[in-house]
């Protein structure tokens, strides 16, 4: 399977970017084809202009559409599934990863007369600070992958999966257990991403 990777995170310093490393390894290993953008390392600009706008808000297809964003929808239309691998910042995803759903998503491709084909899979890798557990989080959580797979994804792929490694602020004790323990199933992700949802 060819499976686009979009990473977003500012460090490799961070569990963010072992995860991606992790995850990568894994599908590589099980024969994969992995195409990875990294939205930092592009210095993707994430916000939108006043052509893009006049674009989407018109639906004016004889607008062109920037270069970067072309080669985002080539990428997806030249893989299988796709996989995001970002932390939350302040209940949301990095702004650089908002914004390219913004621009990447346009008029006549992933919406309207639509071109973009419909993935096989959308797998989301989200790492998280805070615990899981705590009633707010949940909802929080439950706000973001409706977001995410109920919105930005939706029929764009055929099945959706929404995983998130929770406690990983440097403050938790257990923090490098909870870190050995989500890397493995990043690379198992990866490995068996084929395979039908893990539990």
């Amino acid at each position: 399977m060819k499976v686009m990777v979009v990473y977003c995170h500012p460090s490799h310093n961070s569990f963010t970017y072992q995860v991606k490393e992790h995850f990568v390894k894994g599908l590589k290993d099980a024969g994969h084809q992995v195409e990875v953008a990294d939205l930092y390392r592009d210095e993707f600009q994430s916000d939108i202009t006043e052509n893009e706008y006049l674009r989407e808000a018109f639906y004016d297809e004889s607008k062109d559409i920037p270069e970067d964003v072309v080669k985002y929808q080539k990428m997806i239309e030249r893989n299988d599934a796709i996989v995001f691998i970002y932390p939350v910042f302040w209940s949301e995803a990095p702004a650089k990863l908002v914004g390219w759903f913004q621009r990447v998503w346009t008029y006549g491709f992933a919406y309207g007369q639509k071109t973009m084909k419909t993935l096989t899979k959308s797998l989301f890798l989200v790492t998280m600070g805070g615990d899981a557990k705590e009633p707010l989080r949940q909802r929080q959580i439950a706000a973001m992958k409706e977001v995410m797979t109920g919105d930005r994804m939706a029929a764009r792929s055929q099945e959706h999966e929404f995983i998130v490694y929770d406690r990983m602020s440097r403050d938790y004790p257990e923090r490098e257990e909870k870190l050995a323990l989500f890397l493995e199933d990043a690379y198992l992700r990866g490995k068996e991403f084929e395979m039908k949802k893990r539990g």
